[in-house]
């Protein structure tokens, strides 16, 4: 009897443990989803109107990356309506940029040469030249919108861009385009190093990757609320007039 008695207290005290360990977790999943919840709330999302000095920066929306090319990004399409509406908003204040593959892998610069080996195939002396072309429902808006080569990730990479943007008065860029997490990303944070106000268009960006535009779009939201804005498309048009 005194054996069954201990063995009470130990099972007894294991299901203390047990009951605390799960109170532990409960209330850890609580506090994480009311952080978040918070978070989602108090950061990111549009602050106020862009303004006069703003300007919609479109990113990579080429046939390069639709399903024609060798980089497609499948949800490109699904996009596509919200970048046009916000093109149609403002088109002599929309920028578009194109990705520029060198002519053959041997032209790029450093670890660029090992990337276009990989993708020989996307290359300018094997690439059918009409992929480099805007998507023809935005090519349409050219003039008066404006189109910006570049033969790396990053929009401002050669300072052409910024010096148009300066000499105009720009001092917020509406971002849409493709890729979130490779163009579009480093697009991002050079316009935040070039001090501009940076609002995302959350529905009018994709990726070939899911989890890592989720990730990026939290990001911008939580690690960088006060340079950028994450925020749909419809907010935007609804609060942006150009005029």
């Amino acid at each position: 009897m005194e054996g069954e008695g201990e063995d009470s207290r130990i099972f007894a005290s294991g299901s203390q443990v047990f009951l605390m360990r799960n109170f532990a977790t409960k209330l850890m999943l609580y506090v994480a989803g009311a952080f978040l919840f918070t978070s989602r709330e108090t950061m990111g999302g549009l602050k106020h109107s862009p303004g006069l000095n703003a300007a919609h920066l479109c990113i990579d929306m080429q046939r390069l990356f639709s399903a024609e090319g060798p980089w497609p990004t499948p949800w490109m399409q699904r996009v596509l309506p919200n970048v046009v509406k916000l093109v149609e908003r403002a088109p002599e204040r929309t920028l578009f940029t194109r990705f520029l593959p060198p002519q053959k892998a041997d032209d790029a610069p450093g670890r660029w040469r090992a990337y276009y080996a990989k993708w020989p195939d996307a290359t300018r002396d094997r690439l059918d030249p009409k992929l480099v072309d805007l998507l023809p429902a935005l090519s349409r808006f050219v003039p008066p919108a404006a189109v910006f080569d570049k033969p790396v990730y990053s929009a401002f990479s050669n300072g052409g861009l910024h010096r148009y943007l300066r000499e105009r008065g720009v001092d917020t860029l509406i971002v849409s385009g493709s890729e979130t997490d490779v163009c579009v990303l480093s697009s991002v944070l050079a316009a935040v190093d070039r001090g501009y106000r940076v609002i995302v268009a959350c529905d009018a960006v994709c990726s070939s990757a899911d989890e890592s535009h989720d990730a990026l779009l939290e990001l911008f939201r939580r690690r960088f609320d006060v340079q950028i804005e994450a925020s749909e498309a419809a907010e935007i048009l609804d609060a942006w007039r150009p005029w």
